[in-house]
């Protein structure tokens, strides 16, 4: 038999999230609960909630939905179109669909495609609630194993390496990128996808919270150094190293997780060279040539170069082993 993962690897895009934008331009009132949803992301980047639970609050809005199941219909005649053809052309009434995604969104369209078994996220469809866990992961080889004990997987699909526990157990398997397909050992991804990986993460949208933070600090400092120190551009120079410190202390808690060693905060304070020669010419142009207000110049300087010292983070300061 061979088995597909579903999102970005038989479907182009990710269908959860495609549904939930249809169901927005549906409903549009469900946007008023778009506030308490983005509570739950946040509390779910810093630890608060494991992955089934913060989809659990994230489902909610199928409670406010008065036919779901019309919903469903609706958006699957729509996105159909959105199956890729590598799979229409070679589909077979044996292959298995496993996916992370709600068993009662992607059931309607294996029915469609002739897909007679999924395994998938048992989610209520009015409530958001789940039975069991996420399947992802280690989680999709647990309920193949399950419900197929003795079945051996020939040939093994995915877009994504995360998938890596499938994979080992199947004859063949491979990367589907867009409609090519990829031997999975074979498969190297571009400097591209890494970089979208990188700055679509958790650790980036921490790394954004935490540089909210470090910009008011920046600012702050650095307007109050100012108010002592003539100079406005060594105010904003004694004012970056205060609140670099301070960022590190964050980043080290927050973002990245990571014990505090001299080491690393040398090498945090060198990963952000770049990024303070950045914000120099940005404070010289806006205050100095452009003769802006300071505190404008300040705050144009701490946002601008933001990706640039993540990315130094991530391969210098804070970089991690990869597991094999």
């Amino acid at each position: 038999m061979n088995v597909y993962d579903f999102d970005k690897t038989i479907y182009d895009g990710d269908s959860t999230l495609d549904f939930y934008l249809f169901c927005l331009r549906k409903h549009p009132y469900l946007l008023f609960y778009i506030p308490m949803q983005l509570v739950y992301v946040i509390l779910y980047m810093f630890g608060k909630y494991k992955k089934t639970q913060f989809k659990e609050h994230f489902y909610t809005f199928l409670n406010k939905l008065k036919d779901v199941d019309n919903d469903i219909n609706n958006f699957w005649n729509i996105n159909q179109k959105k199956i890729k053809l590598f799979y229409k052309n070679q589909k077979n009434s044996s292959d298995v669909v496993i996916s992370a995604s709600p068993e009662f969104l992607l059931q309607p369209i294996c029915s469609k495609l002739g897909i007679n078994s999924l395994i998938a996220s048992k989610v209520d469809k009015h409530t958001g609630k789940y039975t069991g866990i996420n399947c992802h992961g280690e989680e999709k080889v647990k309920r193949f194993h399950k419900i197929y004990p003795n079945q051996q997987i020939d040939k093994f699909y995915s877009d994504s390496l995360s998938d890596k526990p499938l994979a080992s157990i199947a004859k063949e398997s491979y990367i589907v990128h867009k409609e090519q397909i990829i031997k999975w050992n074979e498969y190297k991804p571009s400097t591209l996808d890494k970089l979208k990986k990188m700055f679509l993460s958790k650790s980036f949208i921490l790394f954004i919270f935490v540089g909210c933070i470090n910009t008011f600090n920046g600012i702050l400092f650095s307007y109050l150094y100012s108010l002592i120190i003539s100079n406005a551009n060594l105010a904003f120079v004694v004012g970056y190293i205060t609140s670099l410190t301070v960022s590190y202390l964050l980043n080290s808690f927050i973002t990245f997780k990571e014990k505090l060693e001299f080491n690393k905060y040398i090498k945090f304070c060198i990963s952000y060279i770049p990024n303070f020669i950045i914000q120099n010419i940005i404070v010289f142009i806006v205050y100095n040539t452009l003769n802006w207000n300071k505190l404008i110049a300040y705050a144009l300087a701490a946002i601008i170069g933001l990706p640039v010292t993540f990315l130094l983070m991530n391969i210098f300061a804070f970089k991690k082993k990869k597991s094999i």
